[in-house]
């Protein structure tokens, strides 16, 4: 195999990205501004290009951790351009009725962003960075890690050839080539697991004039037990819809072969959002189901040469919307890192994945019990009255409890880990509460006062549980 020629500008140290993806794309600006010359090796081809498939465009969840990050290399003005705030949950029923329940207080919202529009718009900024270099097309085929080679395809032009790497970043996701090198080696613990369930991507379409036939500034959920659809907004005024479905059974996939079963069963089970989606059935049809897949493996390094960041090391499933974010923090925590031991790689990727790795698991495991809370509790009065009790206790003991959600969502210094150890402290708590509770008005009994309260003396005499090694 012949190698072609790349030319690779100067800098401190020549580093290479496998994957352009959101997490590549971001991470070639951190390490770029440290003045390292960069090269990013993408799979698809350059998603700006006219033409160019959009591939999976599943809208993403913006929050506080993903914008501390992007703030980091200063490019949060320009991502604000193409999100869309979301304030709170709308929880669609079978007859079209509405509740809602806030995400935050004060204005806290989420952002609606589109995964494809991101992901030009990090792309575009780190190509105009000095010493970041992009190429497509780039399939890896073998990562060697012995002789530091990647083999790689070029697509465009079906060369195959090989070229050296000196330091290298897996950034290229849930079915990443440079973990499935590190899988060869000694003692490599790694598992994936699926649900029982996929994903299909469905549109509603933007009003007259590109007004929002729903809610704008909400996440739009329709609860239906054993599944559920959820919708954001976007700029053109059109809402992207994802449909969690089971492959199998008599409500899933498998049920619905023609357009006419698909359009009975929207009539039956989501008859509100069924007039919005004109194109509704071509979209189930020719629109790909998708898997969800929770990834967990360690080592996320080798040596001092190679690093798995993102997807690639802890791929976890869309509920809590964090995946996005947690792999944006993984790009801030390296960094930060890099501030503390300068080019101490060795160390630098130790600390990170004794940091990241309890976090990584913590968030996995949270996305999980967030899409049965999704798909179950959200349409169940006591689980809303619960949240309401939850949200008075928050106001009346602002420095004891914040709920989990805003822990995970709006509280960027507080490790996954962390938070997932103080909710289920704080649900223990609840469910002893919720016995003595029926009504909101019950919260400001004396009884269930005094409970609260010997309650929040006991979570201040105990100590905070650990994160195991933190941020």
């Amino acid at each position: 195999m012949s190698a072609p020629v790349h030319p690779v500008s100067t800098g401190s140290e020549s580093l290479t990205l496998m994957g352009g993806g959101l997490v590549g794309s971001l991470l070639a600006l951190y390490l770029a501004r440290r003045g390292h010359s960069v090269q990013v090796l993408e799979r698809r081809p350059d998603p700006r290009r006219v033409g160019a498939a959009e591939g999976r465009s599943i809208n993403l969840a913006l929050s506080d951790r993903g914008w501390r990050a992007l703030e980091g290399v200063g490019v949060g003005e320009q991502v604000r351009q193409v999100a869309i705030p979301m304030y709170r949950r709308v929880m669609h029923d079978l007859r079209g009725q509405l509740t809602h329940q806030p995400y935050g207080h004060d204005q806290q919202a989420i952002y609606s962003v589109s995964r494809a529009g991101l992901n030009r718009v990090l792309l575009d900024l780190a190509e105009a960075e000095p010493g970041v270099t992009l190429r497509f097309d780039q399939q890896c085929l073998h990562v060697d890690l012995r002789d530091q080679e990647l083999h790689l395809r070029d697509t465009a032009t079906n060369e195959e050839y090989v070229q050296p790497y000196q330091r290298l970043f897996g950034t290229d996701g849930a079915y990443s080539a440079v973990r499935g090198a590190l899988q060869k080696t000694d003692r490599y613990n790694y598992s994936q697991s699926y649900l029982d369930y996929g994903y299909k991507e469905l549109n509603i379409a933007p009003g007259p004039d590109g007004s929002w036939q729903l809610e704008k500034n909400a996440l739009h959920i329709w609860p239906r037990g054993q599944y559920m659809m959820i919708a954001l907004p976007n700029l053109d005024g059109s809402f992207t819809c994802t449909l969690f479905f089971p492959y199998e059974g008599p409500h899933s996939f498998a049920a619905l072969q023609t357009p006419a079963q698909v359009e009975a069963f929207f009539a039956e089970v989501f008859a509100d959002a069924l007039p919005l989606m004109p194109e509704l059935t071509d979209d189930f049809f020719q629109n790909p189901t998708g898997s969800l897949v929770t990834v967990r493996c360690y080592p996320w390094s080798y040596q001092d040469e190679v690093v798995l960041i993102g997807d690639a090391s802890h791929a976890i499933v869309p509920f809590y919307g964090q995946g996005m974010n947690a792999g944006f923090e993984d790009c801030r925590v390296l960094s930060e890192l890099l501030d503390q031991h300068g080019p101490d790689w060795h160390t630098v990727f130790q600390q990170f994945q004794q940091q990241r790795k309890p976090n990584a698991d913590a968030m996995a495991d949270l996305a999980i019990y967030n899409f049965e809370e999704m798909r179950d509790r959200v349409a169940d009065p006591r689980f809303l009255l619960q949240k309401k009790i939850e949200s008075k206790i928050s106001a009346q003991y602002p420095d004891q409890w914040l709920p989990l959600y805003s822990q995970v969502t709006f509280s960027p210094d507080t490790p996954y880990a962390e938070a997932l150890a103080n909710g289920q402290r704080q649900e223990r708590i609840m469910r002893g509460l919720m016995e003595h509770i029926q009504q909101e008005a019950d919260y400001d009994l004396p009884a269930v006062q005094e409970l609260v309260r010997q309650q929040m003396q006991h979570m201040h005499d105990e100590p905070a549980p650990s994160s195991h090694g933190g941020l």
